[in-house]
């Protein structure tokens, strides 16, 4: 179990959580499946290019994001990252396995509405074996600063 360096650094800073261990899986919504976990409550992340830098959609593992409809909310444009840069900015995260938690990267950050803080929130910690447990409320915290749309649908 090996939760990236940099979202562990954020994380002692005062946030509560839990990890929980599981046998390798390279989606989302493998992961929700193996860890017995809905995917309403698995939030995932979505890099994206946008004006000359990056920003992170976080949105449940059980929906696909609308980009017409985030770039409209947004007012600018906005493309989907590519796995080499994902790569050079999640540098301690294994591909496919990047926290919800972009601040800690020091990128702007979007929630889809549908992230519900009344549940337990889970999220990649960085590898694919660890999952992050959180109180809802608790995310909700440290997702504050983060602008809210809807831009996702369920699968």
């Amino acid at each position: 179990m090996t939760v990236s360096p940099t979202l562990q650094k954020y994380l002692d800073q005062g946030a509560s959580y839990d990890l929980i261990a599981h046998a390798p899986t390279m989606s989302s919504t493998r992961t929700a499946e193996a860890c017995h976990v809905s995917g309403e409550a698995l939030a995932k992340a979505v890099v994206l290019r946008r004006d000359g830098g990056y920003m992170m959609a976080v949105l449940p593992a059980s929906h696909h994001l609308h980009l017409s409809t985030l770039k409209s909310q947004l007012g600018h444009r906005v493309d989907l990252a590519s796995e080499d840069e994902i790569e050079r900015l999640f540098g301690d995260c294994e591909r496919g396995a990047i926290p919800a938690l972009g601040q800690c990267y020091g990128l702007d950050v979007i929630v889809d509405d549908s992230i519900d803080p009344r549940r337990d929130i889970y999220m990649e910690g960085g590898d694919h074996t660890t999952l992050i447990r959180m109180d809802g409320k608790e995310f909700a915290r440290l997702t504050a600063k983060a602008w809210r749309g809807h831009f996702s649908t369920h699968d």
